[in-house]
């Protein structure tokens, strides 16, 4: 570089680059994510920032006041060739905290995590800058006293019931996303506890991205929309995202279930919960085990397929959140099982030779089984969304006395990074006396002022000791339940940016995963690595993802090439050899339809008295049924919940055909483009249209009288979970006793070798 013009030096840098992408981009087929095509493996000789895109713009550069200052608009971007601070000092590392030896808490001095992630939290106002898209309810949990052997927590004494607050959300899109995208679930759960409140933030998978929360900017920024177009929203299917999980292995066991059916649960009602991190726990001895939470869904863990996630983004965007608020107002409650699994607290932190502090692990509950310890029953919605929903502010920090952290390092980081987010989103350091954050035990923490303070406080000695105040407030001795951060040793270590070498296995668990599933869910992970992979615009970052799979599974990654149209590479590391684990999977068991949607096709000349007595006995089950009608109003006296126009297959988990309705007068595509799916048929088209949607969905469809006419129209007839008779009675019954298995899934067998 110049040194007596180092601006003209970057100048030329910058021009040559551009002639360079200006020659290999024209022409091209529009959609590439960036200037310059990325090669096959990470770049590792520096240079400087490339420039835009052809077609990209940017703001003139002026001072605040107006002026013009000469300066090419390239000149507001990130400049040189190195990784820097925000004041540009140069840094060697940007993928580990620093710590107290390679297992060793995170430090405070670590001034380049606390910049890097203070910036993260206030990239986004107001809006959460993940978790965004989100739906709450209230609750209560109920302790079963199982838990009492292993930690002196009061919310889990038996028969203490605490009220709960739960947010479900999604990670990657934005307030205005769709529910049913694939992406990690959000549940995070603010437990009123009499001893202070405990907010058990977690996910729908057991696992994270990463290893340390210094790079958790760097995932989100991955999977985020492209920062030119800001498309794709709340997707994952696109270059920067497999750029960066293909490149960092440790990412690829969480991938994996976001690949799998658990990327797109049927419902929130449906959705496992877990609390990710190990925690520490301590009985009323002192006694301290390990612990991993978890919550289990009494309605069992249940997804939507591909198609149905597709279809529900256009026809009803808010599917998750209405299903949940219209199960509490039918009262069919939400109901999870909180669960522990608990291990010995061991200086080492393993169990089974599984790395306890490495968030991208999981332990089997083939040798950990999850102990149930309490019930969960979501049973009122809010009364505003936003001050509710929206300004509910949780922290893995808030703990009660029993339960502490371990030396995780992401949950280390997440430590500091959820009170410094609130700071922007709520305002000020009052967040905690906004409604719905404030504790149901007594406060008094001598924090005074600071923006939106409510409280009025009196006297006036906020500080300790003092006298003017009577002494007020005291410390709590050790009978009055104070919080107790345990006394762990730490081991005497140099200060370093490292992981524990038990960290470096980053495919054995994602290869767990593939084999404990059976072959219809290994079919839905090989559609979507093939879907995803597929909307990518790179051949380099598809090859290199193809990688990844290949260490985890032949297979697997042969499957997807064949869909890539890619040879499948050889694998660079031992394939792990692996027990499965069946817990892993959602199908094989059975379980109770409280809170679906059944939808009832009928007609003005159906048998009104098998329908009135269907129904009802949906309601009876617990279930909800849906008349769907050739119109709106009633048919006879029972109302019509849908019409052929505005009903659609993805709302309903079964189907039951009470009569063959012919075309409604608005059956012509010029009105309805559903009209036009079947031609000129007997049936009305969208009746067609739904059947053969239930039937490619793998659900349960029933027939009788004259609906049996539309089974054989569409060709259905005799196949499996397909289910005719004279009874309307003995048909809804048969339904039900499919539904329990959520769905047909034998009506496809499955081509994929399971070996």
């Amino acid at each position: 570089m110049n040194a007596r013009n180092p601006a003209e030096a970057v100048r030329n840098v910058v021009e040559a680059a551009a002639e360079k992408v200006t020659d290999a981009l024209t022409p091209q087929v529009p959609g590439a994510p960036g200037s310059a095509p990325p090669p096959r493996d990470e770049p590792t000789t520096p240079h400087e920032p490339l420039p835009p895109k052809p077609e990209q713009g940017a703001p003139q550069t002026r001072t605040p006041t107006g002026a013009e200052t000469g300066a090419p608009a390239t000149a507001n971007g990130q400049q040189g060739a190195f990784l820097t601070t925000a004041q540009g000092a140069r840094l060697r590392d940007t993928a580990h905290s620093l710590k107290a030896g390679p297992r060793g808490p995170v430090l405070l001095q670590d001034h380049h995590l606390r910049e890097k992630i203070t910036h993260f939290d206030h990239e986004r106002i107001p809006e959460r800058v993940v978790h965004a898209r989100g739906a709450g309810a209230h609750g209560e949990f109920t302790a079963y006293g199982t838990a009492e052997a292993v930690t002196r927590a009061g919310f889990l004494a038996k028969g203490r019931t605490t009220e709960v607050f739960v947010r479900f959300s999604t990670v990657l899109g934005s307030r205005g996303s769709a529910d049913t995208v694939r992406d990690t679930r959000g549940f995070a759960t603010k437990f009123y506890t009499d001893e202070g409140t405990f907010d058990l933030v977690g996910n729908n998978m057991p696992v994270f991205f990463i290893q340390d929360a210094i790079k958790f900017p760097d995932i989100i920024h991955a999977g985020k929309p492209h920062p030119d177009r800001e498309i794709p929203q709340a997707q994952s299917a696109h270059d920067t995202f497999w750029d960066f999980v293909s490149l960092h292995s440790e990412a690829q066991h969480h991938t994996m279930w976001n690949m799998s059916d658990r990327g797109i649960p049927r419902s929130y009602r449906t959705m496992e919960g877990f609390g990710v991190h190990t925690f520490r726990l301590v009985n009323a001895a002192g006694e301290t085990v390990l612990a991993k939470f978890h919550w289990k869904p009494k309605l069992g863990v249940h997804s939507l397929v591909w198609e149905e996630a597709q279809l529900l983004g256009g026809m009803d965007p808010d599917f998750h959140r209405r299903d949940l608020y219209d199960a509490i107002e039918a009262g069919a409650f939400p109901e999870w099982e909180l669960g522990l699994q608990v291990f010995p607290d061991t200086p080492e932190e393993t169990f089974a030779g599984i790395d306890l502090l490495d968030p991208t692990k999981i332990v089997p509950e083939e040798l950990a089984p999850v102990q149930p310890v309490g019930k969960l029953t979501l049973n009122r919605t809010p009364t505003n969304f936003f001050a509710e929903t929206e300004q509910v502010a949780f922290h893995v920090g808030h703990l009660p006395p029993g339960i502490d952290v371990t030396n995780d390092p992401l949950l280390q980081g997440r430590l500091f990074s959820y009170v410094d987010t609130q700071l922007t989103r709520l305002g000020g350091p009052n967040f905690a006396q906004i409604p719905i954050n404030r504790p149901h035990a007594a406060v008094n923490d001598m924090l005074r002022d600071g923006f939106h303070q409510q409280a009025v406080h009196a006297g006036v000695a906020p500080y300790r000791p003092n006298s003017l105040d009577g002494g007020n407030p005291f410390p709590a001795g050790a009978d009055d339940d104070a919080f107790v951060d345990v006394p762990v040793q730490v081991a005497q270590a140099p200060k370093v940016r490292a992981n524990p070498a038990s960290f470096d296995d980053h495919f054995s668990q994602a290869r767990l995963f593939w084999l404990s599933m059976s072959p219809v869910e290994r079919e839905h992970i090989i559609r979507a690595y093939t879907f995803e992979l597929g909307k990518c615009y790179h051949q380099a970052i598809k090859e290199r993802q193809l990688q990844c799979l290949a260490n985890i599974d032949p297979v697997l990654c042969a499957q997807v090439a064949t869909g890539l149209g890619l040879p499948a590479p050889e694998p660079t590391v031992p394939v792990a050899d692996v027990e499965p684990s069946p817990a892993l999977s959602q199908v094989g068991r059975q379980w109770p339809a409280d809170g679906r949607m059944v939808g009832i096709v009928v007609d003005p000349d159906v048998d009104l008295d098998s329908v009135r007595a269907v129904r009802e006995a949906v309601f009876a089950a617990d279930m909800v049924p849906l008349l769907i009608a050739p119109h709106g109003g009633t048919i006879g006296d029972l109302p019509a919940q849908r019409s052929f126009a505005t009903g659609r297959s993805v709302e309903l988990d079964a189907l039951l055909l009470a009569s063959a309705p012919a075309p409604a007068p608005d059956a012509i595509p010029a009105r309805d483009a559903k009209a036009g799916a079947a031609g000129s048929t007997a049936v009305d088209p969208r009746v067609l249209l739904m059947v053969e949607e239930c039937w490619r969905h793998a659900k349960a469809i029933g027939a009788w009288g004259s609906g049996v006419t539309v089974l054989e129209q569409v060709g259905v007839t005799g196949s499996p979970g397909v289910v005719t008779g004279d009874s309307a009675s003995d048909v809804l019954t048969a339904v039900q006793q499919l539904m329990a298995d959520h769905r047909v899934w034998h009506r496809f067998p499955t081509p994929t070798p399971v070996a």
